[in-house]
């Protein structure tokens, strides 16, 4: 056996958007798999491993969406460097796996006749066959395969229908091809793009006959979800009912989470001697810890809501539906998207702008998508909604789920507020025409759904080992050292340096109705937002609370009033975002210009906002 045949081979997925190119590489890898960045860029790198039926260890890369190497977005970019071998730090792939949605081939076979032109071996996977073959699909697959000059598999990638065939087409590329063919591919021009899809039309027409049985219940049930009234107050619906289930839903695990902790923080407090070690596992590591851990299932009900709209079919006519609204404000319709992902996280959507081809409708987008409610909010939501709302219902639903509700609402308005607001500020000039493909409606693969969310979930615990932790024992330091003097009557913490930085920042904070305690919360949460409510656990646990949300709950209902209260929240709508974010928007814009520009505006908006909200609350007796 030769080494070609036994050393790990490589193996890129490209394809079209929505073309179940992601399900096809759950389906290959399960949950062999890891998520980074590409070297030197913030595009999303996935990569898994299996063992193909030959016995050879393959390495598999899902590459972002395209319908062309003819880069026009910079996730675009990353596909056609990574086909071409021109990554940094990455070698190119030894075969490629082209994607393609088996009930629409008009739009790869573009892509398909540029990957030929590459000379890599490449294999042609008509995924969603089961759907075409329903509707009377008519493919000509010799006939396809002598066109394009490769392998075809059909493929199931849902039900996990023909990876075996897949898999054994990889072997059999890589036993026979040494090495790549001659690149002949380059950037084509004007006339080789009308000759390539002149070029592609015809091996449409010559090897797809129409269906005999045309999808008619896409086009009845878009009949109704993109009519532009119905289909909006849908999609408003959708939404309302995704964020009253973020707070509704997550009541019993939350309460579990964080009932499990506040027993773990007694059970040592108990078997410990009072003292220094007995404060820091308990006070520091416990409570800060247990007081984020506990908002995971909120989060995770996030997810799943953004990954069931995503995998059915129906995120892109959201985008549709949103195109003249966003257009409106100054946004793309494709910044439908990346502002929809913010909601789970802004780092990922604004790494997701990189689908939006025009710089100026891309650079809008990054700058507003922190104002969308990220899952890093939703504990400080939750805790100051349970501690000052009650939890009673409305004609039926939550008030405290219309509440979040509400402050969703907010961060949207302004978000859009601010967009009209910089296309008139930094440049001027109309908003590109939305165009994409709509995919057929599907039913969302339970386990796909499982792996996603668990990968979710571990990204989210990784993040709390990694940045919480480190963050929560260093609150517990500068809320615990120096001790007081000999003497002392006022509370330790006052004596603390966390204590005197508070005191010292207080003024600045007092016209918003901030104490100093909210004062050092904020600092560590410009690391990582979420870490405002474990800095909160952390300093009043210090003063003898045990550590848990409901205990942290009752402390703060205690000693603030509901104009503070509302002024907290409405300081966090407008919340500068964490460090990890700006440096995300500094490697996407490559300057530092916009990530001052995106602190300083949120900085002001939210100081603005939680001084008008505090006065407003004090006026009407709320103070």
């Amino acid at each position: 056996m030769t080494d070609t045949a036994i050393r790990p081979a490589r193996v890129a997925l490209v394809g079209n958007p929505n073309s179940g190119k992601t399900a096809l590489f759950n389906a290959l890898t399960g949950a062999r798999q890891k998520v980074a960045n590409y070297a030197g860029v913030t595009v999303e790198r996935k990569e898994g491993q299996l063992v193909t039926p030959g016995g050879r260890s393959v390495s598999v890369l899902d590459l972002p969406g395209t319908y062309s190497l003819r880069a026009r977005s910079p996730d675009e970019v990353v596909t056609r460097d990574a086909v071409l071998g021109r990554l940094a730090g990455e070698t190119a792939p030894d075969v490629l796996i082209c994607v393609a949605d088996a009930t629409n081939l008009r739009l790869v076979l573009r892509l398909v006749l540029e990957l030929k032109q590459v000379g890599r071996p490449f294999v042609l996977a008509l995924n969603m066959f089961d759907i075409a073959q329903r509707q009377g699909l008519r493919i000509d697959l010799e006939q396809l395969g002598r066109e394009i000059g490769a392998p075809i598999v059909t493929t199931v990638a849902t039900r996990k229908r023909g990876l075996d065939e897949l898999l054994t087409q990889v072997d059999t590329l890589t036993f026979t091809h040494s090495g790549a063919g001659d690149n002949s591919w380059r950037e084509p021009n004007a006339a080789e793009i009308r000759a390539a899809h002149a070029e592609a039309q015809r091996i449409f027409k010559t090897c797809v006959r129409p269906p005999e049985r045309p999808d008619t219940v896409t086009g009845k049930i878009d009949s109704v979800l993109l009519h532009p009234v119905a289909g909006l107050a849908i999609l408003f619906t959708l939404l309302f009912v995704m964020f009253q289930a973020v707070f509704t839903w997550a009541t019993i695990p939350a309460d579990a989470i964080d009932g499990g902790f506040a027993a773990f923080g007694a059970f040592v407090t108990a078997h410990l001697p009072e003292g220094l070690l007995s404060s820091f596992i308990a006070d520091g590591l416990i409570a800060g810890v247990g007081s984020v851990l506990v908002f995971l299932p909120p989060i995770l009900i996030l997810f799943f809501f953004i990954l069931l709209l995503e995998d059915s079919g129906y995120m892109t006519r959201a985008a549709f539906l949103m195109d003249k609204i966003m257009g409106g404000a100054g946004l793309h319709g494709r910044a439908f998207i990346p502002l929809l992902s913010s909601f789970a996280c802004a780092i990922p959507g604004i790494m997701s702008t990189r689908v939006i081809d025009n710089k100026q409708d891309r650079l809008t987008t990054i700058l507003v998508a922190p104002l969308m409610t990220c899952s890093a909010r939703i504990p400080v939501y939750t805790l100051i909604i349970g501690a000052f709302i009650p939890r009673t219902t409305v004609h039926g639903l939550s008030l405290q789920g219309l509440v979040m509700f509400g402050l969703y609402a907010a961060g949207i308005i302004f978000a859009l507020l601010v967009s009209f607001i910089i296309r008139r500020i930094f440049w001027r000039g109309t908003v590109e025409p939305f165009m994409m493909e709509l995919p057929t409606y599907r039913w969302p693969e339970p386990r796909n759904l499982l792996l996603n969310l668990w990968t979710r979930a571990k990204i989210f615990l990784n993040r709390a080992g990694r940045i919480i932790m480190p963050l929560m024992v260093l609150v517990w330091v500068l809320s615990t050292f120096p001790y007081p003097p000999e003497g002392a009557t006022g509370p330790a913490i006052d004596y603390s340096i966390a204590g005197r930085l508070g005191h010292f920042l207080a003024p600045i904070m007092h016209p918003i109705g901030f104490n100093w305690q909210m004062t050092v919360a904020l600092i560590p949460g410009m690391a990582a937002r979420e870490v405002a409510v474990a800095a909160l656990g952390t300093v009043y646990a210090v003063g003898g609370a045990d550590g848990s949300t409901d205990a942290l709950s009752a402390t703060l209902n205690s000693q603030w009033s509901l104009a503070t209260a509302l002024a907290f929240l409405a300081w966090y709508v407008f919340a500068p975002q964490c460090m990890p974010t700006l440096g995300v928007v500094k490697r996407e814009t490559n300057s530092w210009i916009w990530p001052t520009v995106m602190f300083v505006y949120m900085v002001s908006l939210a100081y603005l906002a939680a001084f008008i909200v505090y006065h407003v609350a004090v006026a009407l007796g709320a103070g």
